[in-house]
Formats: structure tokens, sequence, C-alpha cells
């Protein structure tokens, strides 16, 4: 069975790789909007940015996804709760053999929770203080675990870093499309005769459509990390607390709550425990877009953990 640290190198390898997709992608985004009007300075310019937010998404992204959750500080002293949180992540954290994670809280009534950080000396878990107004000790114990699960595989610094390149990747493209929609550039009809204007128009043609689905393209590269994701997280968190169904109830109040966070968001939906849209905003093709897997399926598997291991102890 999966325990905890077995997909920390998995996970580094695949941040790499993402990092160098997101660079050759944003280089083919640079090309072609330099191509079509006629501008090199272009290419250069997207090059240096895509290697600036390589940098940033690496250092950053850990502070850009609190900010974009209106996350402060947690104190313990500041309330019964946030003590009892504190308690919590600290005997979870010795128990995983972690460092002590930074803790936030997001002042929203929607119960929710997220970790971040590029690796266990410099994480963070912020949770909404709807969570903790909301859960009994089992039920926190299991979101946590499941959080500081993401810490030790490094989930992590994967997620935290597609906050960044996706959105970078979808600015590029939209500012493209709306410049093209206001005034034409000269890519289209360059050439002297009508094979090269040919020639131009067709890589005119491909180019639009490139730009146009590459922030299609990032988002499926986001969904298919985040799903499974948290499956893994899901398995290592209850095997942290050895009590699956203190994860598997905390689900299901999650998703009975239904309403949205005040600060959801695109960009970082994929972090969250559960969608910070509210189950409701999932409904027909929309479910091929989600960031999570279904939370049936999650609780599901979560109790037949726990009915096979009361089936051995018995």
């Amino acid at each position: 069975m999966s325990t905890l640290y077995t997909q920390q190198g998995k996970n580094v390898r695949r941040t790499w790789f993402l990092m160098a997709m997101f660079l050759v992608i944003v280089v083919a985004v640079g090309y072609f909007i330099s191509y079509y009007y006629g501008n090199p300075l272009i290419l250069v310019i997207a090059v240096i940015f895509a290697l600036v937010m390589n940098v940033a998404s690496y250092w950053y992204s850990d502070k850009i996804s609190l900010s974009m959750a209106h996350a402060v500080p947690a104190d313990r002293d500041a309330s019964p709760t946030q003590a009892e949180l504190f308690r919590v992540v600290e005997n979870l954290s010795i128990t995983a053999g972690l460092p002590m994670p930074r803790l936030y809280i997001i002042n929203d009534p929607a119960p929710n929770a997220f970790a971040t950080g590029r690796d266990k000396n410099h994480a963070a878990v912020a949770v909404t203080s709807g969570l903790l107004g909301m859960m009994d000790k089992n039920e926190l114990s299991g979101v946590l675990a499941h959080e500081l699960s993401h810490i030790g595989n490094r989930d992590t610094l994967l997620q935290t870093v597609v906050v960044v390149l996706v959105g970078f990747i979808a600015i590029m493209a939209n500012i493209f499309t709306r410049s093209m929609w206001l005034g034409g550039g000269r890519g289209r009809g360059r050439g002297n005769n009508n094979g090269e204007g040919e020639a131009g128009a067709i890589i005119a043609v491909v180019g639009i459509i490139f730009v146009i689905l590459s922030p299609i393209i990032a988002q499926l590269i986001q969904l298919a990390i985040s799903r499974k994701r948290e499956f893994l997280a899901d398995t290592d968190g209850a095997l942290l607390t050895r009590y699956p169904e203190g994860l598997a109830s905390a689900l299901e109040k999650i998703s009975a709550y239904g309403r949205p966070m005040a600060t959801a968001n695109n960009a970082t939906a994929h972090l969250y425990i559960s969608n910070p849209f509210g189950a409701g905003a999932v409904k027909g093709i929309a479910k091929l877009f989600m960031t999570h897997p279904p939370t049936e399926e999650r609780i599901a598997i979560l109790r037949g953990m726990g009915e096979n291991r009361v089936g051995a102890i018995k």
C-alpha cells in the first residue's frame, strides 16, 4: 500500500517536466505571435517572461496562492478552535515525520482547506473558519492529515507551480486574442507571391488555433495532475490517522454545505481538498473539467479501507 513518502521523487520529476512543457508552450505561442505581428522582439520577451515565471512559480507560488485566498496567519491564542488546530497539526506532523507547517486562516464560512509550499521546510496549510467551526476532532484530523500528505509527497510543489504557469498561459492567449480583434497583424498576408501568401495564411490559422487552445491544454494538464493527487492524499491521510472514517465524514460535511467560497478562483481551485465553487457548480459537461474526483467515490474508497481494517482485526 502507498505510504506518505512514495510520491516525492515522482512529483519532483513531474514538476521539472511541467516547467519544461510550460517553457515550450510559451515559446511556441511567442513565436507565432511574433510571426503574426512581424516583430521578433515579441519572441524574446516571451522567452524572458517564461524563464522569469518558472523561477517565480518555484520560489513564490505559495505566497501567491495564500494571497489569492486572502489567508492570514493563524494565532494559537486567538480562539479555542485555532488552539486546537495547532495541537492537531503538531501531533500529526510528529507522526508523519514532517516539520510543523505554517498555519493560515481563511475567513470564509464554507468548509475547505489546502496546503502549499515548494517543500516540507517551506510548507503552509490554510483552513477556512467554516471548517474549524464545523468539524469535530477526528474530522479535523482527517482533513489535516490529507493536507500533510500533500506536503509529504511534495504534491504542493507540483500543484502550486501549476497555479502560476497555467494562469500565465491563459493571460498570454487572452492578450493575443483581444489584440487580434482590435487590430490585425502583418503575418497573415506575408510573402511576395501567392505561394508565400498562402503559406503565411495557413501558418496564421494554425497559430491562432494553437494560441486559443493553449489555455485548454494547460487546464487539462492541471486536471490530470490534481484528480490523481487527491485520491493519493486521501489514502495517505487515512494511513496517517489510522481512522479513514474521520476524513470520510469530513468530506460528507464539506460536500453537504454546497455553497461556494467567497474567494473561489479557477487558478487555485485544484489546491483545495474539495471544489471551492461548491458541489452544485459542477453539472453536465462541466464535470469533464472537475478539478477533483467525485466526493462520493472518495468517501466509498475511504470507508472501504475502514472495513478492510476491521476485517483484518477480526
